[in-house]
């Protein structure tokens, strides 16, 4: 399977991000699974990169230019699919991907599962967004969505598009029933 993983380019974040990420990524290759990322050399992304490819499995970097050209790609990517923007690297981290996981992450992390989810509510795909919700970091997000529903603003319930998980044990079972 290819898990597409949005998440964090940042490196000034808190320390646990970084060990959960990891031990994402060292599961995911233990179970035969490629990551499809944005595939920059830091933060959360340089993390779950090189613990997939240090696993033995593929690296899929979607790479829009202006990072290459910055020198920001990880020399863990295995295969680099260049894109000249990020709606392009959404469209192609989507269409390359079975599954979705969101990291924390900050206004692109956010676009990008959006993104996915209000595509998946028109149609285009029947593909499902996990929120990795580590130490509560969506919590805040979840309420927002709750509330929305509550106001009739979400066809249906946002959970039937994104899935939460808090654990690496809820992402196994949510992509074991897939």
């Amino acid at each position: 399977m290819k898990i597409g993983v949005f998440c964090s380019a940042n490196n000034g974040i808190d320390a646990e991000y970084f060990k959960k990420t990891e031990e994402l990524g060292a599961w995911m290759a233990r179970n035969g699974h490629d990551v499809v990322y944005g595939g920059c050399n830091c933060g959360l992304m340089e993390t779950i990169g090189k613990a997939v490819h240090e696993g033995g499995r593929k690296a899929i970097g979607v790479i829009p230019r202006v990072v290459e050209k910055g020198g920001r790609v990880s020399n863990s990517v295995d295969v680099n699919i260049a894109c000249d923007n990020l709606s392009d690297r959404k469209d192609l981290i989507l269409a390359q991907s079975d599954v979705l996981i969101a990291l924390p992450g900050g206004i692109g992390t956010l676009d990008e599962v959006f993104t996915v989810a209000a595509s998946r509510t028109i149609g285009y795909h029947a593909k499902t967004v996990i929120l990795y919700n580590m130490n509560g970091f969506f919590d805040s997000l979840i309420g927002l969505l709750d509330d929305l529903q509550q106001r009739g603003m979400i066809r249906g319930k946002w959970s039937d598009y994104i899935q939460v998980a808090t654990d690496l044990e809820d992402i196994q079972c949510l992509i074991g029933r897939l």
